[in-house]
């Protein structure tokens, strides 16, 4: 019995942990990727209207927010395995109180101290952490290249979730009605929530002394609030154009089916999945901030090109277009955030650069829901697109000269 332990414990250490948080964020991006499709139908099968549905949108994107701010203050001084163990827990108790609960103003309540992610997207209190353990494990030269990785593991993850969106409506005719079938994907949300959770905890522990004895945030303390201002802005913009305010926008404007929906955030993901690698390989020939601000604008442009759109398929081909663009700032975004704090500082810099992306987005999507609601479907697409090339251009200006060591 203890020589089987012991190998087991050999067969564990020879796992790189970034192994584990590539397996755990693939876990949780596949549960996020079918919950921000069937989040907006489940509301408006319960009889909630648009408005309320970006409310729950607003609710859990604050609550994400908040979260993240707390993570901030222990992510330096406590062990990143705990931490995220809580966020697993935490994601567990989410998925199974959302199939049981039926109360607008509980559900309310449960988006904003859970987990539900309406943006399908890396929001949510899990990836400060794993920043800041991904950074610890690899060295400088393939950071970019890991978090490109790390960033193509959840998109592939959060594509399959989102054609499992379709998965309800393939129960009916086993007996299984609708609404039933979403809570059941409530289940497994929570079940993913689980094998995440276990996932986490092979995770090596983080000395305590070294824990305690660091900093939060120090001497790039100056760069990190203009960063986490200008990428504010762009989460602002984002809010108003989540992945559940997007099914929304093609449910009622085109009448897209939800097999329809999981099929077109599948090929959208995939997209989103190829062109990670190709970040990376962009931004060491042109630079960090360059990738990021020369795909994004083309694929804002694209944005706002669909919501004019006449047809359902013209309208989809913008918006795969703009899939294949506009996630690459993503790894170059956290690859650059890594490379201009210090060490003892990247995981409060990781922290303290979400929360007012959380935040900011998290006041836009109430305000897509009323321009939903009055009829102005096609505004939230049209602000999002001018907001996101307005903080291009800003973070263009501000940092093409600030470079990371790997570019000096």
């Amino acid at each position: 019995m203890q020589a089987t332990k012991d190998r087991e414990t050999r067969l564990v250490l020879r796992i790189h942990p970034v192994t584990f948080l590539f397996a755990a964020r693939a876990l949780r991006d596949m549960g996020d990727g079918f919950v921000a499709v069937l989040l907006p139908v489940y509301l408006l099968a319960l009889g909630f209207t648009p408005l309320e549905v970006g409310v729950i949108a607003t609710a859990s994107l604050l609550g994400s927010a908040l979260l993240t701010i707390c993570v901030g203050f222990l992510g330096g001084r406590h062990d990143h395995r705990q931490l995220l163990l809580a966020g697993a827990s935490l994601m567990i108790a989410t998925g199974v109180a959302f199939a049981v609960v039926h109360d607008y103003a509980l559900l309310l309540v449960i988006a904003f101290a859970g987990t539900i992610n309406p943006s399908a997207g890396s929001v949510s209190v899990f990836v400060p952490l794993e920043h800041a353990v991904l950074t610890r494990e690899v060295m400088e030269r393939e950071r970019t290249s890991m978090f490109a990785r790390y960033s193509l593991v959840g998109a592939f993850a959060g594509a399959i979730g989102g054609l499992a969106a379709a998965v309800p409506d393939f129960l009916i005719p086993l007996g299984l009605d609708r609404l039933g079938g979403i809570r059941t994907m409530f289940v497994l949300y929570a079940f993913l929530g689980l094998l995440g959770g276990l996932l986490y905890a092979r995770i090596p522990r983080r000395p305590v002394q070294a824990a305690s004895t660091t900093a939060a945030l120090g001497p790039s303390r100056h760069i990190v609030f203009k960063l986490a201002a200008l990428f504010s802005l762009d989460a602002f913009a984002g809010g108003f154009v989540v992945q559940s305010l997007l099914a929304l926008w093609l449910f009622e404007r085109f009448g897209l089916s939800l097999p329809q929906a999981g099929v077109f955030f599948f090929w959208s993901g995939v997209l989103s999945a190829f062109s990670f690698p190709v970040a990376a390989w962009l931004s060491r020939r042109i630079g960090l901030i360059n990738t990021m601000v020369f795909t994004h604008i083309p694929s804002s442009i694209a944005l706002m090109l669909a919501a004019l759109a006449p047809t359902l398929p013209l309208a989809l081909g913008f918006l795969l277009v703009r899939a294949a663009l506009s996630q690459m700032d993503v790894p170059t975004r956290s690859s650059y955030v890594m490379a201009v704090v210090t060490e003892t500082e990247r995981a409060a810099a990781a922290s303290f650069t979400s929360v007012p992306r959380s935040l900011a987005a998290s006041a836009s999507p109430v305000l897509a829901g009323a321009l939903f609601a009055a009829s102005y479907r096609a505004w939230p697409l049209f602000i999002c697109g001018a907001l996101k090339i307005i903080y291009d251009l800003l973070l263009l200006m501000q940092f093409r000269r600030l470079k990371p060591p790997e570019e000096c």
